[in-house]
């Protein structure tokens, strides 16, 4: 047993044993100290401090001790103290704790546990006993983490799923148009652009949880997906569409919704196409209310839409399709600010401006075409 220098200084002892779960006493006697560590140290690392702060500085370090061993009775804060604050943070509340003490009523014994802690053994204590009841939480612990760490992987995996469902999907409307491979992605990175800069504004910020923005990005690439009903004739006609052909156009949107709706039914309401489900159906309506399928305005067209409906037109204009050549940047960015609160919502239009050069960073880092990276060339400006 050894005395170590800064955070393991003269009111720690240390025993380190390799690929040991480690145990962390506190007491401020040396001898109850001694003979917990003589106890231990065969199974277990040991790391131990004679004051409360100190224990708190040890138990949140990296890595944490998997268990405590904490005295009540100490001088400056005592063990209840301690406890406490390792239940008040996030890093620290799980360590499980033991209370060792000479506080024997029943009184103590109560607020021990109530603070958070798993057992308290009185002393006088026998020695097998401790070494028992620390064996049986250490086993306890070492189950319960590793039921979080399969949690967390099963978690993974379901995002990763539904990521890839989401992506997968989306590609398949995207190849009944070949000249729209890298759309998906653009889209993506300019609505998640959006969605973080509008996050900061007190109109979005209850809208726009860095979990809502997550779920944003994944379920961009279904906006589209409704296209995949649209005959080809329709949707790669190379001159403009008559009014009949535009109002089968038009509805990708309902065809899209009622997909996404359908699957989301056999998931749940909290299935996380909810937010699909809105892109699809509302990323064409307009802030003025003269959009489609709905005709809703301002407000009422949920922040999804909304942005999308910004993203997708910018997109658009910057792209080369079978009906046009792509749009310089500057002449896009100059349609848009002129369809501030007509088309789209004012707000959204302002931070659009704020991040100009993004999005045309984000176009030529997925642009499909020579003649797209040329059209967004800063010496190309309108």
């Amino acid at each position: 047993m050894t005395r170590e220098g800064n955070i393991h200084n003269e009111d720690q002892k240390k025993v380190k044993g390799p690929g040991k779960q480690t145990v962390l006493i506190v007491d401020d006697s040396d001898v109850i100290i001694d003979l917990l560590m003589e106890t231990l140290k065969d199974s277990y690392a040991i790391v131990t401090s004679t004051n409360g702060q100190k224990a708190l500085e040890i138990a949140s370090a990296d890595p944490p001790p998997d268990i405590i061993l904490l005295d009540v009775q100490m001088p400056g804060m005592n063990g209840y103290e301690v406890c406490e604050r390792l239940k008040a943070l996030e890093k620290t509340r799980a360590i499980p704790v033991i209370f060792i003490t000479g506080l024997n009523g029943e009184d103590n014994e109560y607020r021990g546990l109530e603070l958070g802690a798993l057992d308290y053994i009185s002393k006088p204590f026998s020695l097998s006993l401790v070494k028992a009841r620390v064996r049986n939480h250490m086993e306890l612990k070492r189950y319960r983490d590793g039921l979080e760490e399969l949690v967390q992987i099963r978690t993974r995996d379901l995002e990763l799923t539904q990521e890839v469902a989401m992506e997968s999907m989306g590609t398949l409307a995207e190849f009944r148009d070949p000249e729209t491979g890298g759309h998906i992605k653009r889209t993506q990175h300019y609505i998640k652009a959006l969605a973080m800069k509008l996050k900061d504004n007190a109109r979005f910020k209850d809208l726009l949880q860095n979990s809502t923005i997550d779920l944003l990005y994944k379920s961009a690439p279904l906006h589209d997906i409704g296209k995949v009903a649209i005959s080809d004739f329709i949707l790669l006609k190379p001159g403009k569409l008559t009014g009949e052909e535009f109002e089968e156009m038009k509805k990708h949107t309902v065809y899209g919704r009622n997909v996404i709706h359908a699957a989301a039914k056999k998931i749940g309401d909290n299935s996380f196409l909810h937010i699909a489900e809105e892109i699809a159906y509302t990323h064409h309506e307009k802030w003025d209310g003269t959009g489609y399928p709905q005709g809703l305005k301002g407000d009422e067209i949920p922040i999804s839409g909304r942005m999308m409906a910004l993203a997708d037109v910018y997109d658009a204009l910057i792209s080369k399709r079978v009906y046009k050549p792509p749009m310089p940047h500057q002449k896009a960015v100059s349609i848009i600010c002129g369809e501030k609160g007509i088309h789209f919502d004012p707000d959204i239009v302002e931070a659009f401006m704020d991040l100009s050069d993004i999005f045309r960073n984000i176009a030529l880092g997925f642009a499909d075409f020579e003649e797209e990276r040329e059209a967004l060339s800063e010496l190309n400006k309108a």
